[in-house]
Order: C-alpha cells, then structure tokens, then sequence
C-alpha cells in the first residue's frame, strides 16, 4: 500500500473513536435526582406528593447540569454498565493508538519511516547510534493498561449486591481518573509523533524495488496467459522461478533475480519484450491515492470544520 493509505487506515479506527466518543457525550444519561435510594421518596413529600413536580425537578437538575437524559430507574447509584461503556470507549481510542504505534515501530525498524528525533536525543544509553522510537512505545505502553480497564468496570458491574455495594468505591476511584489521564498522555503524543513524523522515500523505494518482482507475478501470469500460455504451466514455472530466487536472496543475501529467470524462460518469450511495463509500482496500489483524498475529503475535512475552534494547533515544541 502506500504511506498515505496507511495513514487513512490509522485514522479511519481513529474516526470511530471518535463517533462513538461523540455519541457518547451526547446520549450519556445522569442519574438525575432520584433521591439516597432511587425512589425519590423525599421530593415527593417535599412536594406534598406531587409526582410532576418531582418529575420536572428532576429534568430541570439534569438540563442545568448539561444533560438531555437521564436514566430512568436507579438504585442507591446510576448503573455501573455506563462505567463499562465509558471505559470501552477510551479502550477503542488506545486500540487504535496501538496499532499505529505498533505500525510506526515496525517500519521505524525498516527505516522507511521515523518519529520525531530532537537534536540532542539519546535514542538508547547503551548504543549510541540507535533512534529507538521511543514516543511509539510509550504510546503503545500506557494503551496496553488503557486497553485492560473495561474489565475491571465489568466486573464491578457484575458484583453489585442488590441497589449497591461499597466495594465499587475504592477501585472506581483508581480506573475511571487514570483511564481519562491515560488518553490523554496517549493523544498528546500521538499529536506530537504526527507532527513531526519522518519518511524516507529513498528507502521505501529500496524495498519495492526488492520485493516487487514478487507482487508482479500475478500480472506477469495474467499477460501470459492472455498471450496464449497455458496458465497451469506458466503458474507452475513462476512459482519454481519464486522459490529460486527467494532461497538466492535469503541464503547468499543476493539481488531478487526472478525476472532475469522469467526473462530467459521460453515459457514467456511472448510478454518478454513488455516485462518491463508490468513494473510499475503505480500499477499495484489500485485507487489508494483516490481513496485517500476522497476520505479526506468526505469524512475528516467536515469535522475539522465543524470543531475549528476547539482545535489548538499544537506543535512539538508545546507538548
């Protein structure tokens, strides 16, 4: 695929993070004003029995506290399953952050793409010369304890005795504040690894060039065949061609050879002139550039717009 649609890929899981964030924040219920047990037997008396005006207070509580909803019935507290849904929310975001880091890391690894580096950074204390990516995988650190918090509110939820037990105080304490510190030290270093992220063309190139006699043995095979070449054979020749120059490169570390074998196989002679043509990387990433820029365009672009000013261009510097 190509850097950019990777970079879609990421930031499609991090779209859905976004709307269910968003609709949580817009459907999330308030207990309301349901009273020490959830009936609200003291308003009704305050109310001299009074049902609406219990109803109405209620609405008007939730409404002045930011909240078009509220849960219908509760015990001595709203029910834990809305912890559980919170926390799943924020374990989605570290998912997706993971997987970025993961992806960053391992290309870091091939040295196609780096995170930002500052002028004076030690990269590992042991070896001078490495630029371990180090922002990646704290990311992927604190995502990996994010992404273990849902269970804990599960299993909170679970073991209610009756209306409540005093058991969900202590830990509801810990997980709920660190799980919202957490994605927030996760965002803000994605902000900054995004930033300033490195790629390095030449070396993508490198790798394409050494593995795309590979990936284009599938077009080599189609144009065969459409020269008349009996698919079963011509198959049978690339893949004894593939494994040839497979064992060549790994054991002797030598240049793929595959299409110099191909080139020189009878075989092929009728598609022996067009080898070449059959190269072009540009061939083999389909409507990756299209795809990019339409979701660009069709998802991302319309919620820049609509948050333009809640968002705060922030740089490596500043975080």
């Amino acid at each position: 695929t190509t850097v950019g649609k990777r970079c879609t890929l990421w930031l499609q899981d991090f779209l859905l993070d976004y709307n269910e964030i968003d609709r949580l924040i817009n459907t999330l219920p308030m207990r309301g004003v349901k009273g020490t047990t959830g009936t609200q037997a003291t308003f009704l008396e305050l109310f001299d029995g009074d049902h609406e005006k219990v109803k109405r207070l209620n609405e008007l509580v939730c409404n002045k506290m930011g909240f078009s909803n509220w849960i219908a019935v509760s015990g001595q507290t709203y029910t834990r399953k809305l912890d559980y849904f919170v926390l799943s929310a924020l374990s989605g975001l570290a998912q997706s952050a993971y997987k970025m880091c993961t992806d960053v890391r391992l290309l870091a690894s091939m040295k196609e793409i780096e995170e930002p580096f500052e002028k004076k950074q030690i990269g590992s204390s042991a070896m001078a010369y490495k630029r371990n990516p180090m922002r990646s995988e704290r990311v992927c650190s604190l995502a990996r304890y994010l992404i273990s918090l849902p269970q804990n509110a599960a299993h909170t939820h679970a073991n209610q005795w009756f209306e409540r037990t005093l058991d969900d105080s202590a830990i509801r304490r810990i997980v709920l504040p660190e799980a919202f510190l957490a994605a927030d030290v996760i965002l803000s270093t994605l902000i900054n690894i995004s930033d300033g992220l490195y790629v390095w063309p030449a070396v993508i190139r490198s790798h394409i060039d050494k593995e795309l006699p590979f990936m284009a043995t599938e077009v080599i095979l189609m144009q065969a065949v459409k020269a008349g070449g009996d698919r079963q054979v011509l198959h049978e020749a690339i893949r004894e061609h593939s494994m040839a120059a497979g064992r060549r490169v790994k054991e002797e570390g030598a240049d793929n050879d595959l299409l110099s074998r191909i080139a020189s196989d009878p075989l092929f002679i009728a598609i022996h002139n067009n080898l070449d043509t059959l190269l072009d990387p540009k061939l083999f990433i389909g409507r990756s550039a299209q795809q990019v820029d339409e979701f660009i365009e069709d998802h991302i672009n319309p919620i820049l717009s609509r948050n333009a000013d809640s968002i705060v261009a922030t740089t490596i510097e500043t975080v």
